[in-house]
């Protein structure tokens, strides 16, 4: 692929010409891979699991009353709805629907999808409702009254946002913190808000007193204001880079800088700030490594003082997953090896105490949910695995535990069983895979996934979805947990970043050689599925490692490494990836982008792109050129653009349910004994569809 790009013309998202060649493409791959009896039966079984009435309704916990948002079929669009403590302990609570979204976007004749609402503390009566057109990023704003169930007017002073990627907070029932699109030269170069204001109800937005300005180049600006009572305080975060900020506390007086280290991650709770380092950190005449969990009383540590006490420490195999309090103990999420301790810290006197809390048991997922840091000290605990359904319960630190729901099992895992292994990558290193799959350890067909990057961890869970469409037809799923997340904290991230992003690929492809060599399948019997960065994991096991698979599922991917920070969202990611515009980061991003490595002599497995016109994040121009290339050199592709959905690429179930079955439809398809599809038997199709698609 040379610099001069014969497909720009794709990314112009809502252009004729470009819409023209994603419905042809789309609808070759509906034709192809969407129709039949067994696709209708899949798809049909995976709206039965999204739409199940037996589902664990998870909830919020706000002022006495558990919240929660909920699609079935007969709410396609979803339910905004609460109850009691009281009534969810039963088999069928009764809720009271707030929101019902298919309604309201009947109303307003908008294609609505839910993006969550921010309420007022501390009694939650009003809230700031976020719904966005077709599942974008970008959201209307309203304010909504939960007593009287209506929107609060701006006739009534009501506080109202056009459609924008915002961030608002609440500071009282009068005013707002508001970073938003305030028109030209507010928004940064990444698309979101440089700017944050304070707006104060009955006055216009453009009225709203500035508090903050960011720089062009920054990510984003936001504030928010702590109204724990006895402790309320207003917070500014400014946004360097996707890894760095600065923070300030803001008084009457002005902004105050809060001295930590800008890539660290800092909280504060009433009389504590809490410090989680990612890179080592000298103050107060000790040095910290990273990944450590500091505590010390926020006050003494603006005045001056660095006397830490130390929560938490890595050891090589554990990192600190996941914190946050209840209203008198820090209860802290732990992975050693990718299994997971709980932990529970309570402050007196100047000094921490700390007690293992209940958590799930062998290669299964424990997550703390729903505490109530104003109120109590109650928390919500999910355990899950990847054959274990999920099992809702609700503790109070000190206390006993009690079951509040179980989800019912949707997919038959007897004679299933879970491994945990480690492949060894190229320069040494160990990574930790999961295999899922017939006791016997050999299955044939076997379905890999990975993320590697920004710092996310993937762990075990109960994926309904890939266990009727995969588990159950007898195939085998695997988990790789490489490089670029946070398994292992902080260190297993950076070490795979910008010039060492190699490492990410290296990994997985060495997760692929293992599972051969142990004999769980052949490189023809693996497909592969990923999306976003892990998208961009599928962009490079294709052109890098063809070989090693027999079918690639890649959705709303990134691929074109050389325009990447030019597209959207793009420009936030440069400190994960490296700033092409610099000649010696475009020689590592050169290296590995898809987009740049295609070789029309070589012969790539076959290849699914999945992406939507309404993902504002990341750019469907990467996923259509990429189809768009590998077509003209007659490679074998099948290509689907959604018109809606967002990021997540489908905006209700029925969607979902369709992309799900076409997936691993397609995947199963092709691997085995006979993969039916070649990349000489598609070149004629290949090459067909460039010629119709080529911008003429």
């Amino acid at each position: 692929m040379t610099d001069d790009d014969p497909y720009a013309w794709l990314e112009d998202v809502t252009g004729e010409t470009a819409l023209a060649w994603v419905r042809a493409r789309s609808e070759e791959t509906t034709g192809a891979l969407a129709t039949g009896d067994a696709f209708d039966a899949m798809r049909e079984r995976l709206r039965e699991v999204l739409d199940a009435e037996g589902k664990i309704p998870y909830v919020t916990r706000r002022a006495g009353y558990l919240y929660n948002f909920w699609r079935d079929a007969a709410h396609p669009r979803g339910l905004w709805r609460r109850t009691t403590l009281a009534e969810y302990r039963k088999a069928e609570p009764a809720w009271d629907v707030v929101i019902d979204v298919g309604e309201l976007a009947r109303e307003d004749g908008e294609n609505w999808v839910w993006q969550g609402a921010r309420t007022l503390r501390p009694d939650h009566r009003r809230a700031l409702v976020h719904l966005s057109r077709g599942g974008s990023d970008a959201a209307v704003v309203r304010e909504y009254d939960m007593d009287e169930r209506r929107f609060v007017s701006a006739a009534d002073g009501g506080f109202r946002l056009e459609e924008a990627d915002s961030r608002v907070a609440w500071i009282d029932a009068d005013h707002l913190y508001v970073a938003t699109d305030f028109g030209p030269g507010t928004l940064t170069d990444s698309g979101y808000p440089r700017v944050v204001k304070m707006w104060t109800r009955g006055t216009p937005l453009e009225k709203a007193e500035t508090v903050f300005e960011g720089r062009s180049t920054d990510i984003m600006v936001v504030a928010h204001h702590d109204a724990t009572p006895g402790f309320e305080r207003d917070f500014v975060n400014r946004s360097t880079d996707f890894w760095r900020r600065d923070r300030y506390l803001r008084t009457p007086e002005g902004l105050t800088r809060v001295d930590v280290p800008e890539d660290a991650s800092v909280s504060v709770h009433r009389e504590w700030l809490l410090v989680r380092t990612c890179s080592p950190w000298a103050t107060g005449g000790t040095e910290y490594p990273a990944g450590v969990l500091l505590a010390t009383g926020f006050d003494a540590f603006m005045a001056g003082e660095r006397d830490f006490t130390t929560l938490f420490a890595p050891d090589g195999r554990s990192s600190l997953e996941a914190y946050g309090w209840t209203r008198g103990h820090l209860l802290l999420t732990v992975l050693r090896d990718v299994r997971t301790e709980l932990i529970a810290f309570t402050p007196a006197d100047g000094t921490w105490s700390s007690e293992p809390l209940p958590g799930a048991p062998g290669l299964d997922t424990a997550t703390i949910t729903g505490t109530s840091p104003d109120e109590d000290d109650e928390f919500h605990l999910v355990t899950s695995g990847f054959t274990t359904p999920p099992t809702l319960s609700r503790g109070v630190v000190g206390g006993q535990t009690e079951v509040l729901k179980r989800a019912p099992a949707f997919f038959d895992a007897n004679g299933i069983t879970v491994e945990q292994h480690f492949a060894t990558s190229d320069d040494g290193t160990r990574v930790p895979y999961f295999v899922v799959g017939p006791r016997d350890g050999r299955s044939g067909r076997t379905l890999m996934t990975g993320y590697g990057g920004f710092e996310v961890s993937r762990q075990p869970e109960y994926n309904a979805v890939f266990g009727r469409g995969w588990l159950e037809r007898g195939g085998t799923f695997v988990l790789a947990n490489i490089r670029g997340g946070g398994e292992y904290g902080p260190e297993w991230h950076t070490r795979a970043i910008k010039a060492d992003r190699h490492k990410v690929y290296e990994d997985f492809a060495a997760v692929a050689r293992d599972l051969v060599r142990r004999g769980v399948c052949t490189a023809s019997e693996l497909a592969i599925q990923g999306g976003s960065n892990g998208g961009l994991l599928m962009g490079v096991m294709l052109t890098r490692y063809p070989e090693l698979f027999g079918a690639i599922a890649c959705q709303v991917p990134l691929l074109d490494m050389k325009r990447y920070h030019k597209l959207l969202a793009g420009a936030s990611w440069t400190a994960e990836y490296g700033n092409p515009d610099i000649p010696e980061e475009w020689e590592w991003l050169r290296a590995y982008s898809p987009y740049h490595n295609l070789d029309p002599q070589r012969a790539y497995p076959p290849v699914l792109f999945a992406t939507s016109t309404r993902d504002d994040r990341v750019h469907p121009g990467h996923a259509r050129k990429m189809a768009a290339a590998m077509l003209e050199q007659g490679h074998p592709v099948h290509y689907y653009e959604n018109t809606e959905g967002g990021h997540s690429g489908a905006s209700n179930n029925a969607q979902n349910a369709f992309r799900w079955a076409m997936v691993l439809d397609f995947l199963w398809q092709r691997t085995g004994a006979s993969t039916g599809e070649t990349g000489a038997a598609s070149a004629e199709t290949g090459a067909a569809s460039a010629e119709t698609g080529s911008k003429g």
